[in-house]
């Protein structure tokens, strides 16, 4: 009769789905830092959040938003543009160009006006006043954003996903791991249960006692064998 062990521990189902989990937390996470740190890093963008209803439904409030620099002479109508509400003051405000005008001068200015209002913007954006145009847009990320504050936005935002990261990673090596160790003690314990189940099998088709024994013998008179059995 063979016997068969049972697996010891979590199951491995249960192993598989959080290795299963585990990476696509970790490509999530990834994802999120490149798309929220990496990038803009890299471009040279800032990153603002959507705190009114003048641009929905496209960007609502809590949209993160992604801005890269733009020459001037290179916007063109239709254009999404961060720019200071006033030259030299940090407040910002992100609406579309509708069409350009000049002053008095001929120097270049934007008509810009809210995806959801009904007039353009009462003043005319200057060259300095433009931060840079949209490069692309993050839904509710910016919750979190003004959550953390702008001062230690990127400091947090950083440790945040660096932590996150290592722990997909750490927790994906830790399943592989133990997924190996545990399919050893496996291959053991079948070995084992093997070896077990041998052992009878090598008992049964050896030699089994007897109730009698038969011995020929040659009589050394006539050189005629005879048959004598042993007293049971």
């Amino acid at each position: 009769m063979t016997t068969h062990s049972s697996r010891r521990g979590t199951p491995a189902w249960l192993h598989r789905t959080g290795q299963a989990v585990s990476f696509v937390a970790l490509c999530f996470f990834a994802l999120a830092a490149i798309i929220l740190i990496v990038v803009p890093l890299l471009t040279g963008s800032q990153t603002y959040s959507v705190l009114t209803s003048s641009m929905a439904p496209t960007y609502p409030p809590g949209t993160f938003l992604v801005v890269k620099p733009t020459e001037f002479d290179q916007l063109q109508v239709g254009d999404v543009v961060t720019f200071q509400i006033e030259s030299g003051r940090p407040e910002v405000i992100t609406h579309r160009i509708i069409g350009f005008t000049a002053s008095q001068d001929g120097e270049r200015l934007l008509i810009t006006q809210g995806d959801n209002n009904d007039v353009a913007d009462p003043e005319p954006v200057k060259d300095i006043q433009v931060r840079g145009t949209l490069f692309y847009a993050v839904p509710y990320v910016g919750f979190v954003a003004n959550a953390l504050g702008n001062a230690n936005r990127s400091t947090v935002v950083t440790v945040l996903a660096v932590a996150l990261i290592a722990w997909g990673a750490l927790t994906m090596v830790l399943g592989v791991v133990r997924d190996r160790r545990e399919k050893r003690d496996q291959r053991l314990i079948d070995a084992a249960v093997g070896r077990l189940d041998a052992a009878p099998a090598r008992r049964d088709g050896g030699d089994r006692p007897t109730s009698g024994t038969t011995a020929q013998q040659t009589s050394p008179a006539t050189g005629h064998r005879r048959s004598s059995q042993e007293p049971r």
